[in-house]
Formats: C-alpha cells, structure tokens, sequence
C-alpha cells in the first residue's frame, strides 16, 4: 500500500511539474529544424528530447533527412546504483540511483552552439533486502523521472546559452571539453542492480 501511494505521489508531481519552459525555447534565428542524435536513438530520453524541442516551437528533422539542420547529439547516457546505506548484516538497503548524460547542441553549419558538457542526476531509494519486486518499481518510477527531468535540464542549457549569445553576453572564445568542470564517473553498483528495460 506504501509503495502504491508512493507511485501516486511521484505520478502526480510530476503531471504537475510538467518538466517545461515557462517560454518558448530560444534558437539562433536561422535554424531552420533541428535533430536530435542519439546513441541510442529511440531511448525514453532521446524520444523526450524530440517532443520537449516540438512543443517549445523548434522544428524537428527526421532521422533520414539530409537536409541541412542543427543537431542536438546525445553522446552518452550512463546509470549507476550507489549503494550509501546498510543493514546490521551489511547488506546494501539504501542507494542512491545516478544518471549521467553528456550532449552538444552544434548549429548547422557544423559549429558548436552549446559545447560538449555533463549533466548529472540522482535520487535516492530504499531497497530492503527482502523486497525485490517493490525496489523494482520504486526504481522504475525513478528512473523515469529522471529522464523527464533530464530532458527538460538539457532544453534549459540550450535556451540560456541562445539567450545569452543574444544579449551579447557569451564571450568571444567559447568554452570548450577540457575547460569544463569534470563529473565524477557513474560507478557501477557494488550489489547487483535491478535492470530496467529499455537500458
């Protein structure tokens, strides 16, 4: 009964929150359409990614058009389960579930918009040794709302570095990689993870 008010709470928080911007999403004024690339091209994240741009006003590009575009790249996506409590029998009960995604937003004529960065998120969850099938759903219902959150941090970077270009506030030598702050690695679990499809 717990876990099932606690999926109704998340549920609801997120239908309200919405995950989106108060405004339509800020791009150059010459981008005709943009697409989003993906290494995993029909990920929750990527699919997110495609309908979060479309309803902020910016033109989506097919996967196959070879039309010129700009190109949201999702270069890499990594989850990790943190183990951060235990019980008296050292057991892992509580974890901390990690999800990491490096992107760049490049304009269309190949240049870099928004440089190659890391955005890193995390939750918290109990999982008792003793209760597998109910961790799982509690790690589902998580897993899935830090994709919409992610989804909606990466439209943001990209709506205030356009924004910021157009103010005249970007400086004239944009940053790049290795002058950005360094994420720690997502970490494998030490105790086996629950797998969630789609990973």
């Amino acid at each position: 009964m717990t876990r099932f008010l606690l999926a109704l709470v998340l549920t609801a928080s997120l239908a309200g929150c919405g995950f989106h911007l108060r405004n339509k999403l800020m791009l150059p004024a010459d981008t005709a359409a943009v697409k989003v690339v993906s290494t995993a091209p029909y990920s929750e994240l990527a699919k997110l990614l495609r309908r979060g741009l479309q309803s902020s006003g910016a033109q989506i590009a097919e996967s196959d058009d070879t039309a010129k575009a700009a190109q949201l790249q999702v270069l890499s996506e990594r989850w990790g389960d943190l183990p951060i409590a235990i019980d008296a029998q050292g057991r892992a009960q509580e974890y901390s579930l990690r999800y990491a995604v490096i992107f760049k937003f490049l304009r269309e004529d190949g240049s870099e918009l928004v440089p190659q960065q890391v955005i890193e998120l995390s939750r918290d969850y109990v999982s008792p040794p003793t209760d597998a099938t109910g961790t799982t759903t509690e790690r589902e219902i998580l897993a899935d709302e830090l994709r919409r959150e992610m989804s909606a941090s990466i439209m943001r970077r990209i709506d205030s570095v356009v924004r910021a270009e157009m103010e005249g506030r970007i400086p004239a030598k944009p940053a790049t990689p290795d002058s950005l702050p360094v994420e720690p690695a997502v970490q494998p679990p030490a105790a086996p993870a629950t797998h969630i499809p789609g990973h």
